[in-house]
């Protein structure tokens, strides 16, 4: 079994064990990344030297006995979404071009301060704007079970490198469904927390009052893990909250029986469901059942409205996020005869045409006339959205979905068609709406090989119950698989 193969727990285990070093696991992943990232196109960046100085720095700490904690020397790596001190950060975005944050994202110093090598930055949609890698300004990324379609997005090259093996775990960003559905079409287990859970100091926005930090993973306990490092109160992000993360290792293993599981009508109802799919998450269902949960029949009403509610919201705080990025304080400058001409020309060469497109359309949701109608409406929607959820926790104590509609799609197949594309996400909207913690975990496979993704969603602050429901499927139906990436 190649070293590259072991999960982040695996590894860590060795580690402690002295059975290998944290510099042998990095130079395994760089020469992962080194033979079969031209294939997969998953990383922008690769910090070889960064990272094998941090790892020595953790062998020295195992042989001193003063390790970090149990993750010191486990490689992961991260989406190019977050700042990284001396290091370019690019969003994906060509208007980011030869921007050197001057410091860490807090989501960063916390994985240094745990002692976990970072080994690069991964491919996005730009400004994380996408289900698909392909509105990445540099590459498209592509899916190891398959290198003609895509791994999800917007961090398709978070879920690729976790995947292909390039690296043992990684960060993403979720906002409607970022690491949850580029997680279900490359058979790995991604995490959005609480929103509030996770710091996004230092994390380049897209839709404030959405955007959530989680991690990706081979396994639900790595994920476990990597969120217990990550969830901390932050006094530099406004919206961090207070609430304490319990220690999700201690009730991971508890099993499910007694359980009460939401199945919600609306969501197997939806249009554009694949046969497959459906069969994969109804298996599921009954596989919990035969654990001893009880499954409950819901209704959620509101969950049609999400996806236009989404496409309202997101774009609206897009078009005021992004309105910084004007080539006056950093990123890319187009010279030009004044000052409004230099916007011009800077943001029409610096953002893509899907970026562009959100701006336009939050820019008109919140223009004078048209603000009552779309914006506030969409806003009291989303409070009907997150009133549907209330009133399910009264019932149950998770609830059990299909991640997305389909399996991995071909690259190019739905780029002339966004609101086909924009559908990817009807599954994991209503949840991002809500600020409720949801994760994706392999749940089986087509019959052409590629990964079928469930869903779980818990109630608020309670990433503990999901996690624990993910961990008793993982273990009793385990679909954790390497792809069949070639070596040449």
């Amino acid at each position: 079994m190649a070293l590259t193969d072991f999960s982040m727990l695996e590894l860590a285990r060795r580690l402690a064990a002295g059975e290998t070093s944290s510099v042998e696991a990095v130079k395994a992943s760089l020469d992962r990344i080194e033979r079969l990232d031209k294939k997969v196109k998953a990383f922008l960046l690769v910090d070889a030297r960064g990272a094998l100085a941090a790892a020595e720095a953790s062998d020295a700490r195992r042989r001193a006995g003063t390790a970090f904690g149990r993750l010191d020397g486990v490689p992961v790596a991260v989406k190019d979404l977050f700042c990284t001190e001396g290091l370019a950060t690019t969003a994906g975005s060509r208007i980011l071009e030869g921007f050197v944050p001057p410091f860490d994202a807090t989501v960063v110093r916390l994985l240094k301060q745990a002692g976990l090598p970072i080994l690069g930055k991964l491919n996005m949609d730009e400004f994380a704007m996408g289900s698909s890698t392909e509105n990445s300004a540099y590459f498209p990324s592509h899916n190891p079970w398959d290198l003609t379609r895509s791994p999800g997005g917007s961090s398709g090259g978070s879920s690729a490198s976790v995947a292909a093996r390039l690296a043992f775990g990684a960060l993403g960003t979720d906002t409607g469904g970022s690491i949850r559905q580029p997680a279900a079409l490359t058979g790995t287990v991604g995490l959005k927390p609480t929103y509030g859970r996770v710091s996004r100091y230092g994390v380049v926005a897209f839709a404030s009052s959405l955007d959530q930090v989680g991690p990706i993973a081979r396994t639900v306990a790595d994920a476990a893990a990597l969120l217990q490092l990550l969830a901390v109160h932050d006094a530099a992000d406004a919206t961090s909250a207070t609430t304490m993360a319990p220690d999700y290792a201690t009730r991971l293993d508890a099993g499910v029986a007694g359980l009460r599981l939401g199945i919600p009508r609306e969501y197997f109802e939806l249009e554009g469901l694949d046969a497959e799919v459906r069969a994969a998450v109804e298996a599921a269902a009954a596989a919990y059942k035969a654990q001893g949960a009880t499954l409950v029949p819901l209704s959620l009403p509101h969950t049609k409205y999400a996806l236009a509610t989404y496409y309202l919201l997101a774009p609206a705080e897009a078009s005021s996020n992004l309105a910084r990025y004007d080539g006056v304080r950093y990123g890319l400058r187009v010279p030009a005869g004044g000052l409004r001409e230099m916007y011009a020309q800077t943001r029409g060469r610096g953002f893509g045409a899907e970026v562009k497109r959100r701006i336009m359309l939050g820019t008109y949701a919140l223009s004078a006339g048209y603000y009552d109608a779309y914006y506030l409406k969409a806003q009291k929607v989303r409070t009907l959205i997150r009133q549907d959820f209330a009133a399910a926790w009264e019932e149950v104590d998770a609830i059990l979905s299909p991640t997305a509609p389909t399996t991995a799609f071909k690259l190019g197949e739905k780029l002339d068609d966004p609101l086909a594309m924009y559908a990817n996400d009807v599954f994991t909207l209503p949840c991002s709406l809500a600020g409720l913690p949801g994760l994706s975990l392999p749940c089986g496979f087509s019959r052409a090989g590629l990964p079928i993704g469930l869903q779980i969603l818990g109630k608020p602050f309670d990433e503990a119950t999901v996690l624990r429901v993910a961990q008793s499927f993982e273990r009793a139906h385990n679909f954790v698989r390497a792809p069949p990436l070639g070596e040449g």
